[in-house]
């Protein structure tokens, strides 16, 4: 089939339109701007996206099936040629994934605000080394990858990301509803996207809404320390196993330390010791993220029998994902990471963690407000505080900032007096890319820069690496 994916730069439809190819699909694909690492991923799967979106060149393509993304609404050229001349049947990513993939598979579905890409990498992981052949699409690139997506073995079990955004302009549902989880990951749950919930309840709706399509045979694993997912757990229909570092947990994380080279911890399952991990990887937040990827792997591989019993000796093995906590340079004095954080939470335990993996450097926390929820006001204060444990922040420009009103929008000169002595709000990011360039160049001492943004950050990031490289 001749597949057409429109804004094919964004990670989830670039790594569905790699996996679609993968599958012996034709896949064509267009977008309005390009950037690392999805762009790099799609370039070594031999896919070359056109630039822009134009009615009549998708005429003459002629694609057999056009995948709308949900940045995709009225008003775009091909959009309105869709509905125009419905010539070519159109469909949105979720929906694509359940008709040509999921239905025929054991689904893992990892959901949550925070650590899907993580802990659906990790579940990949853990299965592969497990001689299982996994499936996956996880909505970022695995390091040491080229890819967020495998076929895997037909009938095989399958890992995919459950985002709980919508599905398409024309389907107002969250992605995950089509994803048929048989095992369903819920690692922790947070206002996010505003532009489409209107609060923390409605958010718990649509949770509640996927762990009712969970069947009997299958099972609910869920972050028991999170408060806004315990009145979601009270379910007759599936098992419920709960992960976490509280008593009551049934998976527990115990005896948690981290230094420079990593952290460890133990995994207790029901107070016996599963496993004593010692791994590359920092935070609670990761050890979590570990703790909920084995028991979902476990119980893909025997979900009637003993957890305990699946090997977890490739853990000291993972690598991580790009864009989380990812190094870009390093020589002992400056070091350029790259982090994908756009939520306060997030980014708070990032700095924690990058506390204790650098200790002695000066750290610099650099942040681009760019998802939709960022860009408004709602976590202003929680964002000016999780940045303010830094000791130097650089805040830049708001993406995109004429779509938000003034009383709407994150008021960056707040947040900066907010933080205090250290904070500047740049107004521009080419402003913010020129204090880093002269910070870097006066060698103030041992310095870090972290640099949080889910999108470009206008070239920022890459700018800084070369900086340092010169230094």
């Amino acid at each position: 089939m001749r597949m057409y994916f429109m804004s094919i730069g964004g990670t989830g439809m670039g790594n569905a339109a790699m996996l679609m190819r993968q599958l012996g699909h034709e896949v064509l694909g267009a977008d309005q701007a390009l950037y690392p690492p999805m762009s790099d991923a799609l370039a070594a799967a031999g896919i070359e996206p056109l630039e822009g979106y134009n009615a009549e060149r998708l005429a003459k393509l002629a694609p057999d099936l056009v995948v709308v993304g949900n940045v995709n609404t009225r008003g775009n050229p091909e959009v309105e040629w869709l509905l125009e001349n419905r010539q070519v049947r159109m469909t949105s990513l979720p929906a694509l994934l359940h008709e040509f993939l999921l239905r025929e598979r054991r689904n893992l579905v990892v959901c949550g605000t925070h650590g899907k890409t993580t802990t659906s990498t990790l579940c990949a992981h853990l299965l592969e080394r497990a001689a299982m052949e996994p499936g996956f699409f996880i909505g970022g690139v695995p390091a040491g990858r080229t890819g967020g997506v495998a076929g895997g073995v037909a009938g095989g079990p399958f890992v995919i990301e459950g985002d709980e955004y919508d599905s398409a302009f024309f389907d107002k549902r969250s992605k995950f509803i089509h994803y048929a989880p048989n095992i369903l990951l819920l690692n922790n749950l947070e206002f996010d996207h505003a532009d489409i919930f209107r609060d923390v309840a409605d958010i718990q709706r649509t949770f509640q809404h996927v762990t009712r399509i969970v069947p009997g045979s299958g099972a609910i694993v869920a972050n028991g320390d999170d408060p806004q997912l315990a009145p979601l757990l009270k379910i007759a229909w599936t098992s419920v196993w709960r992960v976490g570092v509280g008593e009551h947990n049934d998976l527990r994380i115990a005896d948690f330390h981290e230094n420079a080279e990593g952290s460890r911890f133990t995994l207790l399952w029901q107070d016996r010791v599963w496993a004593h991990v010692e791994w590359s990887q920092w935070g609670v937040f990761n050890a979590r993220n570990a703790a909920m990827a084995a028991l979902g792997a476990a119980l893909v591989a025997d979900p009637t029998g003993d957890p305990t019993a699946f090997p977890l000796q490739s853990l000291s093995q993972f690598g991580g994902v790009r864009r989380r906590q990812e190094v870009l340079f390093d020589d002992g004095q400056l070091a350029v990471i790259s982090d994908f954080g756009h939520h306060p939470t997030a980014i708070a335990g990032t700095l924690r963690s990058l506390r204790a993996r650098f200790p002695g450097r000066r750290l610099a926390a650099c942040f681009e407000a760019r998802s939709n929820t960022a860009c408004r006001r709602f976590h202003e204060d929680a964002f000016a505080d999780a940045l303010g444990t830094a000791d130097r922040v650089h805040l830049g420009e708001v993406f995109r900032a004429e779509r938000y009103a003034d009383d709407d929008r994150i008021n960056l000169a707040r947040m900066a007096s907010r933080i205090g002595e250290g904070a500047t709000a740049h107004g521009t990011n080419a402003a913010l890319i020129e204090a880093v360039r002269g910070e870097i160049g006066a060698s103030s001492g041992p310095t870090l820069y972290c640099f949080f943004s889910n999108g470009s950050f206008d070239g920022a990031i890459s700018e800084a690496v070369r900086t340092a490289s010169r230094a």
